[in-house]
């Protein structure tokens, strides 16, 4: 038996791309072909999936694809296509060219099968394919086929794979890429496991495009800091989308160091992006002329706000999507202010630990200097006060992040966090998360990166009174 793999990409709701994805890739060379689970469900429709006229259009997709009367038979999850004529199995078995197949969304073990098909669109969580991947112990012919597509937060990057009877390896489908391949199940190739940097790179400049393809945006824009966080998403906004299609916007304010323009404008040189300067000390001093100056949060937040008007000028006027650019450290401690800096439609690093964004950021220098070294070097700061430093009021981000991780993360038990970090800091940090949630449930689109993210997988209360 011809088998043909295909790894395609499915867009929510849209039926007709859907149909062309599963076309495209016939090859009537082929026996079977194998796709992702095309059911609305399992391409994150959500409460769409409820729709009479949605579940009507998702029928008419299979009748669609049936009508076509292809050669090779087709599975598009645990949809069977053949003769026509559409069957689904009540128990996962079909007979499909003398083979005794099963075809499930969940990996059983010890199915009598000559061919096991896991069709389960799994979302991408970085450092877990490999171990995901070994958890596969099969005694016959399995494979693994998974979609290309956003779903909100979650995102589809393939990954599909083959293993024969031996529990070898034989096919392994590439991250955030369409592909299609003939399965040879005598052909046993090594495991490639990529560099974290650069399958989260490759997820989100993938999300990015994703996102404006399917809401209509073409151009972004985000405001230039002259931090790291800012710094980072510009270079994943013109990776994604093309330098011409990204506006930095300087906000320097009478705090601002003077790297905060200069590095902004280096990065900007670097990536060949355009650039507009909108002090906002005079809206601040026009705000604050007959009102009494006591330096505080309040006045801090009024700088960040005026900088959201500014941003959202933009957007509107010249219809571009706003970045928001605040990294998961910052999340968790609250450490952003409502409608200012966390302001926005999409933000590609807020599953990313302040670590990480450095991990990603020096990956992305590895050849030649994107990000301007000093941007890098620098203590991160907000620069909403003199002399300001984000450790002023945080933990160090390497002890900070590590509690994160192994808190919201790795779900582990708070005693076992005692053993390794002092127990006022781990405790302030647990306390401060739940207190912070409020802010994060107001805030915009995120990319999820890890298996437990603010953004899906963790859902803390807003009103609680345990921490």
């Amino acid at each position: 038996m011809k088998i043909l793999l295909a790894q395609t990409r499915f867009k929510t709701g849209d039926f007709n791309f859907n149909l062309n994805s599963i076309v495209d890739n016939v090859d009537d060379n082929a026996d079977l072909i194998i796709f992702p689970s095309a059911d609305i469900e399992a391409i994150g429709g959500k409460d769409l999936a409820l729709d009479a006229d949605c579940r009507k259009a998702q029928i008419d997709f299979y009748n669609n694809i049936a009508d076509k009367n292809f050669k090779p038979v087709l599975l598009i999850g645990d949809v069977l296509v053949r003769n026509g004529k559409i069957e689904l199995s009540d128990n996962g078995y079909y007979d499909i060219c003398g083979k005794k197949v099963f075809v499930s969304d969940t990996f059983i073990e010890n199915v009598e099968c000559d061919l096991y098909i896991l069709a389960k669109n799994r979302y991408f969580a970085m450092n877990t394919y490999k171990d995901f991947f070994e958890s596969i112990e099969t005694k016959c012919d399995f494979i693994y086929v998974n979609a290309i597509g956003m779903a909100d937060s979650n995102i589809y990057a393939g990954g599909s794979f083959a293993k024969n009877s031996k529990n070898e390896l034989v096919y392994q489908a590439p991250v955030c890429e369409e592909c299609a391949a003939n399965v040879d199940f005598s052909k046993q190739i090594n495991f490639t496991d990529k560099p974290m940097e650069e399958e989260v790179l490759n997820v989100t400049t993938f999300a990015l495009k994703e996102y404006c393809e399917n809401t209509g945006f073409k151009r972004v824009i985000l405001g230039l800091s002259g931090g790291i966080d800012s710094a980072l998403t510009a270079v994943l906004a013109v990776k994604a989308l093309g330098a011409e299609n990204v506006l930095g916007i300087l906000m320097p304010s009478m705090f601002s160091s003077e790297g905060s323009v200069t590095d902004s404008l280096k990065l900007a040189e670097n990536l060949g992006i355009k650039t507009i300067k909108e002090p906002i000390t005079p809206l601040f001093d026009a705000f604050m002329k007959d009102r009494e100056r006591l330096h505080d949060l309040a006045e801090e937040n009024l700088q960040a706000r005026l900088r959201a008007l500014i941003l959202m000028f933009y957007s509107n006027r010249e219809n571009r999507l706003l970045l928001s650019t605040g990294n998961k450290s910052e999340s968790a401690m609250g450490f952003g202010t409502l409608y200012g800096d966390l302001a926005g439609g999409l933000n590609l690093i807020c599953d990313l630990t302040k670590t990480n964004v450095y991990k990603l950021s020096n990956y992305l220098n590895k050849d030649k200097e994107v990000i301007p070294q000093a941007i890098i070097d620098k203590a991160p700061s907000a620069e909403l006060h003199p002399g300001q430093k984000d450790q002023d009021r945080l933990p160090e981000y390497a002890v900070l992040d590590d509690i994160i991780e192994m808190y919201i993360e790795q779900n582990r038990p708070v005693e076992e966090i005692y053993a390794k970090y002092d127990k006022s800091i781990v405790d302030k940090t647990i306390k401060t998360i739940y207190r912070m949630q409020f802010k994060r449930h107001q805030g915009c689109l995120g990319v999820r990166l890890t298996e437990r993210s603010f953004c899906n997988g963790v859902n803390l209360p807003v009103v609680q009174k345990f921490y």
